[in-house]
């Protein structure tokens, strides 16, 4: 049973989509999310649109990264993705470090529906580049179907 950290700076939107999304492809996981300066709480928007897709993170809460330094993780995944933004560095001991960047969807401007096509986007990017990675670490199957461990 692999344990993961997935770790973004505010844990409020792309963290916690991710943290979502690899506990509905397998429930035996050890799934936690964190960030390096924590949201009060996680983006309605985030909520909003992972329950479109039957994935409920309402009782998800952003997390200081700080909790997690001193445990032992199989995988650390940073998710932050923008030229503006620098990646957390988890400085705990970790068997394996992977970046998985996407857009903030909470940096999407216009209007409420913009704004939710872009939640969703994200989600959408998200759920693809987890599940791959799922498939070919956690579960060792290589996309191509050859067996080869390619991705």
């Amino acid at each position: 049973m692999s344990k993961i950290l997935v770790l973004c700076t505010g844990n409020s939107c792309r963290s916690q989509m991710a943290h979502g999304f690899l506990k509905s492809f397998d429930s035996t996981l050890q799934v936690y999310s964190a960030g390096t300066a924590p949201a009060a709480k996680v983006n309605p928007n985030a909520i909003k649109v992972m329950s479109e897709v039957g994935i409920d993170i309402t009782q998800h809460t952003p997390t200081h990264v700080d909790k997690y330094i001193a445990e032992e993780w199989d995988y650390v995944i940073t998710v932050c993705g923008g030229a503006n933004e620098n990646c957390p560095v988890f400085t705990g001991k970790v068997k394996q470090r992977w970046h998985l960047g996407y857009d903030d969807p909470a940096e999407a401007a216009g209007t409420e529906e913009e704004i939710l096509a872009e939640f969703r986007r994200v989600r959408d990017e998200i759920k693809t580049g987890f599940y791959s990675f799922y498939k070919s670490q956690i579960k060792g199957e290589s996309s191509c179907g050859c067996g080869c461990g390619c991705n």
